[in-house]
């Protein structure tokens, strides 16, 4: 949305968002949820802090600053998140040549981590162990997530890709249902899959590459492990501390297998280390810092179901997206995939607390 001065708007009002969103409590599990290494869920609108916690100057500072947006719809908000996660996505493509995929997915990781160190300082001393276990499962699941969608996105379309890891969530909000309806739900997704995995087309018309959709479906496991080990880790730490500790422990577990690639890229003959790098860190702020800070201040101010109706349709945006910014046209058999991943997904969403 444009602004007349994005230096007094769109800087304080995402610095305000960020408050909100590291005083944000961790949602139920069991509904499907966002994009990539990301704390996708928040507490219920209004949501008090915890007992014996009082608002620092800084966060009242920007209560004050958050006042100026809210005639915004708060949909605006979550739609405006999902639109800058896909574009993260499609942004860290064009890096994979000069970086490779595992050496941009740890330092989009390594960058996202610093900077939720940063702002949430968590404190280690006095944990118990298995929270700190749980902590580190749930970085490992991030960055098996991260780092196998990285993968995904480089052999498969956008749109196609981010569908089929859309099924992790979807099969942990089927998982947790109570009603045998929700079947035709599954029934609906499978069918939604099959469209695209067997007459979906990859670059040029071909047939999608095998190893990519492998990649999607492990993203698609790991995202579900992620969104398990969230509801865990969420109950244990307060705010993102818990998210800023996982995603030290994921930038750490994919050092092994993007650490020498990246350090080759930023040295190689002719390249530009700084460009690199900063490119890199803008990218980090689109994902998933900023969707984080936006989604966390749309939970405060609507339903957590019509929440969860949007962020269904990121596979759509992804596809949009996909298309806008590099140019990968689908075609019908996929198209409808992925309509009927999203239908599954909102018709799960819509029934799943009644």
């Amino acid at each position: 949305m444009p602004t007349p001065n994005p230096s007094e708007t769109v800087a304080p009002t995402s610095a305000a968002a960020v408050a909100e969103a590291l005083a944000m409590p961790p949602a139920p599990k069991g509904e499907p949820a966002g994009e990539r290494g990301s704390w996708r869920r928040g507490g219920a609108p209004g949501a008090e802090p915890p007992p014996g916690t009082r608002p620092g100057r800084t966060d009242r500072r920007f209560s004050k600053l958050m006042r100026r947006p809210d005639r915004i719809p708060a949909p605006l908000f979550c739609l405006a998140a999902m639109f800058l996660v896909q574009l993260g996505i499609a942004l860290s493509k064009p890096l994979f040549g000069p970086l490779g995929v595992s050496g941009t997915t740890f330092l989009r990781l390594s960058f996202a981590a610093v900077i939720l160190l940063i702002a949430t300082r968590p404190r280690l001393r006095g944990r118990r162990p298995r929270d700190l276990a749980a902590a580190g499962l749930l970085g490992m699941a991030s960055a098996g997530m991260t780092l196998l969608f990285a993968g995904a996105i480089d052999r498969l379309p956008m749109g196609t890709a981010a569908t089929i890891e859309f099924l992790g969530p979807l099969a942990v909000a089927l998982v947790f249902a109570r009603r045998a309806s929700h079947l035709l739900w599954a029934l609906l997704a499978a069918g939604g899959v099959v469209l695209l995995t067997l007459l979906g087309e990859g670059d040029g018309g071909s047939s999608l590459d095998p190893v990519g959709l492998l990649y999607a479906f492990g993203a698609a496991a790991c995202y579900a492990a992620y969104i398990l080990f969230t509801d865990k880790v969420g109950a244990a730490f307060q705010g993102f501390q818990g998210l800023a500790v996982s995603m030290t422990v994921g930038a750490l577990t994919l050092a092994p297998f993007g650490l020498g690639q990246a350090w080759d890229g930023l040295t190689a003959p002719g390249a530009s280390p700084l460009m690199l790098l900063l490119a890199v860190a803008g990218v980090s702020l689109l994902l998933p810092v900023i969707p984080y800070a936006l989604e966390m201040t749309a939970l405060r101010r609507m339903p957590q179901r019509v929440f969860s109706v949007l962020v269904s349709l990121e596979p759509a945006v992804s596809a949009l997206v996909g298309l806008v910014v590099l140019g990968q046209l689908l075609g019908a058999p996929q198209l409808a995939g992925i309509g009927c991943v999203v239908a599954a997904s909102v018709g799960a969403t819509l029934t799943g607390r009644r």
